[in-house]
């Protein structure tokens, strides 16, 4: 594998090694879960898990001390901890995450909001909203998953919920030197490295002003599971660099708070959409055919923050955020083999649904030792895109009573643009005894070459009203968009005179309303009602995806010891598919299908509870459920051009929705050792919408994987570390798309030492 382009990967890890041996004990493990900018606490739904339970709306919150315990850094594996989040595995290491709320669509998450420090994540969130970035788990302190009413918060899409992600806060500290800061130096399974390490703290700079800084890396890098069958033989992993900056400066009284935040991402994964067929998944999952040994996917992003906080007095706060996102990736993959008669292309879906009928083309994929195939028969295409994305938002929060009631009034405007520039072009290659030799390449700009913009302005208000037992929260979001495509002619690599332009404008309302009652007794009724919307991608002929979405239970306890019960439906007005790369290509890319009315309902189980505690026994024993029961149909029977619908027969269940998902903890913890364990369990769904049983051809398989972690203290502060992902080995296909069947990731371990300081 390639190695990244950056210069300081092995700096990293170095630091981060000699950090863990040298850490003086300062710090309590596990890390903080304060606000990670001065704008976080009042742009998130909660300000701490335990105000989860008196919210209206499902809201749901992992700490940092929930995401220390397996120090996971694939988020399927942590969203596997809430209920009603569905995610569909591809490459298993969560590089690309498909994220999917109460049966929203998962596809690169495009269906759900999703942000770190307040600000959405997506490269361009309104014109293309595909995840093909997503923050480094060992970095964030803690997430949060907001669901119902109160994910009209955020938008622009409202359909299943939003996901919040928190950075490492700059530390408050009285360590060495007024610096505090965390370490780990991980290494594992298949060439696994986890170097994270970050350092800062504030300073008095007299009188009643601090400053701040915090400096951050996370290097990690694996050489992959899967094994390609090219006799070169390459690495089928990844390398990814992540670094933060952050500056402050704030009075000592609270009132003001400045920070300015600087990342910069770079990756490189030598990732394909090519899987294998059925018959060779079930001899060896684990292969990867020859053809895809040139497939790599490169990323670069700069990424720049600027928040402030203002607040005066426990009544009235105000925080202002600035943001420009610049992504630059490049997929280098195969797209398509030509057709028999060499007038056009076959898609890779089609040949590993159909190996018989095309075995000719199945062979120059395998490109085994002595095979010769047709000159220039794989096309590998360079998906080059740039996306930039540049905001800036205001929130404003104040608190007052109207005799008995107490009210916190919340309003916001946010004015955002992002863009999406394809410049792509097609290479052709020959299988020659399974190395690709390339036929002709291709000019710049001459397989896509067009521009997607979106301007947006959105204003948000919701009022939490408190009287007596009863807590409203009433709130209206309002969105007006307006998208651009802009195409060039394919031999136009300067783009002098586009060849068309086509505009449009979305205006939309989007009402929601949360209730709980309090019964007494830490019992409380929850109920609420919102708008879901997703809006058109620019140069759509689809309407835009709309849904009500309801839902109505009970919680009791609190969010660390109690239970949550909720019922909810979410009825689609129009149903949206968008043809992506990612879901098979049978499409022209970005063409979006109405899919009419559809539903899905469910119901949702969260709980915890400790058995034991240290202080009584000596012991702590806690345990954990997430229980998602799930049922999708769609409405309407029609016949559509994309592909994980294709023919749509009225009752038939959305693709990659399981019926049940089951996760289980235990934990059991002492004064100096920790032992974890996580059962995870998902029914079988479909890669292709039916109903009744489902074609083995078609079938995403039920598993239940099972998780271990494990610490030992060796002194405060320093700690020992390991764990175990799919202890039993369970070999099971995780997706049928983007094209064949994949692997979950098999039974791997990581493990070495992590420091606080």
């Amino acid at each position: 594998m390639p190695n990244p382009s950056i210069a300081n990967s092995h700096v990293l890890l170095l630091v981060a090694a000699a950090a863990c041996l040298t850490a003086p004990a300062f710090a309590a493990d596990g890390g903080a879960d304060a606000g990670s900018g001065p704008a976080a606490d009042i742009i998130l739904v909660t300000a701490s898990r335990d105000d989860t339970f008196a919210i209206g709306g499902s809201v749901h919150r992992l700490d940092a001390a929930d995401l220390a315990v397996f120090s996971y850094s694939d988020i399927n594996r942590v969203l596997r901890l809430i209920p009603g989040v569905l995610v569909q595995e591809e490459e298993g290491f969560g590089l690309r995450p498909n994220i999917g709320i109460r049966g929203s669509g998962s596809d690169r998450s495009a269906r759900v909001a999703i942000m770190e420090d307040g600000v959405l994540v997506a490269p361009a969130a309104y014109a293309a909203p595909a995840a093909y970035y997503f923050p480094r788990m060992a970095r964030i302190s803690s997430v949060e998953v907001a669901k119902g009413p109160a994910a009209i918060k955020y938008g622009p899409q409202t359909i299943g919920g939003a996901v919040s992600f928190l950075s490492t806060p700059i530390p408050e500290t009285d360590g060495l030197f007024g610096l505090g800061g965390h370490a780990d130096l991980l290494g594992g399974s298949f060439g696994a490295v986890r170097a994270h390490g970050n350092l800062g703290g504030w300073f008095s700079a007299g009188g009643n002003l601090e400053i701040g800084a915090l400096v951050e890396g996370v290097h990690e890098r694996s050489s992959g599971f899967k094994r390609l069958d090219s006799p070169a033989g390459a690495d089928t992993g990844f390398a990814i660099s992540d670094m933060v900056l952050k500056l402050g400066l704030r009075s000592k009284d609270g009132v003001h708070d400045l920070q300015l935040k600087f990342q910069r991402y770079d990756e490189t994964s030598d990732e394909t959409y090519l899987g294998l067929t059925q018959a060779d998944f079930a001899a060896d999952p684990f292969r990867r055919y020859a053809a895809s040994q040139l497939d790599e996917m490169t990323v670069r992003q700069d990424f720049w923050q600027a928040s402030y906080r203002f607040a005066p007095s426990e009544r009235f706060e105000l925080a202002a955020t600035a943001y420009h996102r610049r992504v630059q990736r490049a997929w280098y993959k195969l797209n398509d083999v030509r057709n028999s008669a060499n007038t056009g292309w076959q898609s890779l879906t089609s040949i590993l649904e159909n190996p018989e009928p095309y075995s000719t083309k199945l062979n120059e994929l395998r490109g085994t030792d002595g095979f010769s195939g047709r000159t220039g028969s794989l096309r590998v295409r360079n998906n080059n895109r740039a996306y930039e994305s540049t905001g800036a938002q205001l929130l404003a929060a104040t608190r007052f009573d109207t005799g008995p009631a107490s009210h916190r009034l919340e309003a916001s405007v946010r004015y955002h643009q992002d863009s999406e520039d394809r410049f792509q072009q097609d290479d052709l290659y020959t299988n020659v005894n399974g190395m690709l030799q390339l036929a002709s390449a291709g000019a710049p700009g001459s397989q896509d070459n067009r521009l997607g913009e979106a301007k947006a302005w959105a204003f948000f208000v919701r009022d939490t009203i408190e009287a007596g037992r009863l807590t409203l929260t009433p709130g209206l979001r309002f969105e007006t968009i307006d998208l651009v495509q802009t195409r060039w002619a394919l031999t136009d690599p300067e783009r002098t005179t586009p060849i068309s332009v086509s505009s449009s404008k979305v205006d939309v309302w989007i009402p929601g309303i949360g209730a709980t009652f309090d019964l007494g007794s830490d019992f409380r009724l929850v109920a609420g009602a919102h708008r879901g919307f997703s809006n058109p991608a620019p140069g759509s002929t689809a309407r835009a995806e709309t849904s009500w979405n309801y839902e109505a239970g009970v919680r009791f306890g609190s969010p660390r010891s109690g239970i949550e019960a909720i019922g909810f439906l979410n009825a689609y007005d129009n149903l949206v598919g968008t043809c992506t790369a990612s879901t098979g290509g049978e499409c022209d890319i970005g063409d979006q299908f109405d899919g009419g009315r559809a539903r899905a309902a469910g119901v949702e189980i969260v709980a915890n509870h400790q058995l034991a505690g240290i202080e009584s026994f000596g012991f702590a024993l806690p345990v954990s459920l997430a229980y998602t029961f799930l049922e999708t149909e769609f409405q309407t029977s029609f016949n559509s051009g994309f592909g994980p619908w294709g023919t749509v027969v009225r009752g038939d269940e959305f693709p990659y929705s399981p019926k049940h998902q089951l996760t289980l903890g235990l934990g059991l913890a002492l004064d100096s050792f920790t032992l974890d364990a996580l059962m995870n369990w998902t029914s079988a769904a479909r890669a292709r919408a039916g109903q009744g049983s489902i074609a083995a051809s078609q079938r995403i398989d039920d598993r239940v994987v099972i998780d271990l972690s494990t610490s030992y203290t060796l002194r405060p502060g320093l700690r020992l570390f390991g764990s175990v992902t799919n202890v039993t080995d369970q070999v099971f296909n995780v997706a049928l798309s983007p094209s064949g069947f994949r692997p979950g990731m098999p039974r791997a371990f990581i493990g070495g030492v992590k420091a606080n300081f």
